[in-house]
């Protein structure tokens, strides 16, 4: 399973960006899809997650700017964030946790990762 994020860019502070990914296959099952971020000098930590019954959770550094959301039609997920600060410059990484094929071991899938540079 590839996944392929795209979307970041430079934007000035209280702009906004969609982040995509896409993932190659149609996953047998879901556990979880996510976004993570990487911000300078910090670890990576989770940014937002759609759990399976389709609840959604949020760091609090990004509760009430961004939306996570998912297209199961399209194998895609996305990040909407808005009212962008540059404490939320990063690399930020799409996820995936679930089974590719009903035969397959629940496995984690990591995308490769979509600079957002926020100015300030």
């Amino acid at each position: 399973v590839q996944l392929q994020a795209s979307g970041g860019g430079l934007v000035q502070t209280g702009g906004y960006l969609r982040l995509s990914c896409t993932y190659s296959v149609t996953m047998f099952s879901i556990n979880t899809v996510s976004w993570h971020r990487r911000v300078p000098g910090k670890q990576r930590e989770l940014v937002a997650i759609i759990i399976t019954d389709s609840s959604t959770k949020y760091s609090d550094s990004v509760r009430g700017r961004f939306v996570i959301s998912r297209d199961k039609d399209e194998n895609a997920v996305y990040l909407q964030m808005n009212s962008l600060k540059p404490e939320d410059t990063g690399v930020y990484f799409c996820n995936v946790v679930g089974r590719p094929l009903a035969t397959s071991p629940i496995n984690s899938f990591w995308g490769q990762g979509t600079l957002v540079t926020v100015s300030s």
